[in-house]
């Protein structure tokens, strides 16, 4: 893409995508604040709830922190019984995290606020409309996809 090249964004497309990246951002924070987690628990708990057990490290890596700022946040949400601590069975010297049954609950209650105040918003938009925006959200999902390292979710 060229500097105002026939592929250049304008400013008013570019302020379209801005504004709905604010309202959705918006949208997930608010579902997220309910449930008592700070964004860093939350996308933790929803990491090891979408891939399963993982090491400490390799929720470092998912999440794009620091291995200390992992341990913190199991530390806290193991308090709060929501995160389990387990053994590996390739490697017991690794200690696995893993959402307790509790924590998966919290994570499904949060995706239902954030499914059910994006539906009612959705149910008042013109069908094919919101066909069309949806397409396009797929598309930028898949460009941005390509130069993310984590597609995880707030």
């Amino acid at each position: 893409m060229t500097p105002d090249g026939p592929n250049t964004p304008s400013r008013s497309e570019l302020a379209a995508f801005e504004t709905a990246t604010r309202d959705l951002v918006g949208l997930a924070l608010r579902s997220v604040d309910e449930s008592g987690l700070s964004i860093p628990q939350f996308r933790l708990l929803l990491a090891l709830s979408e891939s399963g057990p993982m090491s400490s490290t390799a929720c470092a890596q998912t999440l794009g922190v620091a291995g200390s700022s992992v341990t913190r946040l199991a530390t806290r949400l193991q308090a709060a019984g929501l995160l389990v601590r387990g053994d590996d069975p390739a490697n017991r010297s690794v200690v696995t995290l893993s959402p307790s049954d509790a924590g998966r609950q919290l994570i499904e209650q949060v995706i239902a606020r954030r499914r059910a105040e994006l539906s009612g918003v959705l149910e008042r938009m013109d069908p094919a409309v919101r066909d069309r925006c949806a397409a396009g959200l797929e598309a930028l999902h898949q460009l941005l996809g390509e130069h993310s390292p984590s597609r995880l979710p707030v």
